[in-house]
């Protein structure tokens, strides 16, 4: 029981858990947004384009986000440091919103995900907790991972359903991705639903900075994507003016187009091969390992694996990082994608180690 109560320092105090009982998931769900609500009013939290640099934290992540030439914004990202009120802990999330109501559900789920994951991370801790047979630390980086994994599973067929169900934003036709990252300790844990994309920056053995991509682009002509779209009876191809651009389409109709194969919302076709169940992966960070980028299509769409991590690690300022980035990106579009509208172009770059901060 020793080691399983270090687990959870702040999360034990606010949820009050307790060897043999299980508290109801309203309660836990309340604990955690009242966790969110303190961590914005102590500057823990950012929602929007900036910095986060919290004194004797190891986590510096730059945050930016630019308009595109379709209309509103449909990105969003969020930083939480210090998640769960563990000193060790932080989350981040990356939100490419798509449809009339994108926006509307990227934010949403920005929202909800971070408290229902915490909820349901602490509850699954507990459940493991009443295993006289489970022992945290006789294979700690294998438990967690599977908590973890379980944790964010469940987190994201509620927040889906949740979704479905709420009046104020229509669905059906709209969506988005969710690509984020929780770091605990010397680990990080990576979950991935649509086709952003988290590229880590790493010295190789010859002193060279290199990328390591650690997620999957779900696109809808990847084998085993496209067979589960298929054998849903959903359709994918691509349309004369777009070679190349594989998209989702209905049984029976030209809809709705969606360039990927995993997303929250988009109900319309959620009988027909799309889901909202995330790739949950980890990585033990070492020295070697600088920082990652978590950024939307619209900067991978242009901008090489190595040509992201040499921008950023270019950059004098860490604090203007994603910044420089976004900003690289969307030079790139004039010159690679004349004559196409701009996408939304949103990055969080994530440093590993302390930085010492110049703000100019």
């Amino acid at each position: 029981m020793s080691q399983f109560s270090s687990m959870f320092n702040g999360l034990a105090r606010s949820f009050s858990i307790r060897r043999g009982k299980n508290p109801g998931n309203g309660d836990g769900r309340e604990a955690a947004e009242a966790m969110a609500k303190d961590g914005k009013k102590n500057d823990l939290i950012l929602r929007s384009s900036g910095f986060v640099n919290i004194d004797g934290s190891n986590n510096f992540a730059s945050v930016f986000s630019k308009r595109g030439r379709k209309g509103v914004n449909q990105d969003c990202t969020i930083v939480w440091e210090e998640f769960g009120c563990q000193a060790d802990m932080l989350f981040c999330g990356i939100f490419d919103g798509h449809g009339p109501w994108g926006h509307f559900v990227a934010k949403k789920v920005r929202e909800s995900m971070p408290s229902s994951l915490l909820c349901n991370w602490q509850e699954t801790l507990a459940q493991a907790s009443l295993d006289p047979d489970f022992d945290l630390e006789s294979d700690k980086k294998h438990h967690r991972f599977h908590i973890w994994k379980h944790s964010y599973l469940q987190t994201c067929a509620i927040v889906d359903r949740e979704l479905e169900h709420c009046r104020k934003i229509d669905s059906l036709y709209s969506g988005t991705t969710a690509l984020t990252i929780v770091r605990q300790g010397d680990l990080i844990y990576v979950a991935n639903i649509g086709d952003s994309r988290a590229v880590l920056a790493t010295t190789s053995d010859d002193g060279n900075l290199v990328p390591i991509q650690l997620t999957v682009d779900f696109k809808p002509n990847l084998p085993q994507e496209a067979e589960r779209i298929t054998q849903c009876k959903g359709r994918v191809f691509c349309l004369h003016d777009e070679p190349g651009v594989h998209r989702v389409w209905l049984p029976d109709e030209e809809s709705p187009g969606l360039a990927m194969s995993r997303a929250f919302g988009d109900y319309c076709i959620k009988d027909y091969g799309l889901i909202s169940v995330p790739e949950v992966t980890q990585r033990h960070i070492t020295s070697r390992d600088q920082f990652v980028v978590l950024a939307t299509d619209g900067v991978w769409d242009v901008i090489s694996n190595e040509e992201a991590i040499r921008i950023v690690s270019s950059t004098p300022d860490k604090a203007k990082a994603a910044k420089h980035l976004v900003e690289s990106a969307a030079r790139a579009w004039k010159k690679k994608r004349k004559g196409i509208a701009m996408d939304d172009i949103s990055a969080i770059c994530l440093f590993f180690h302390s930085i010492p901060l110049s703000i100019t």
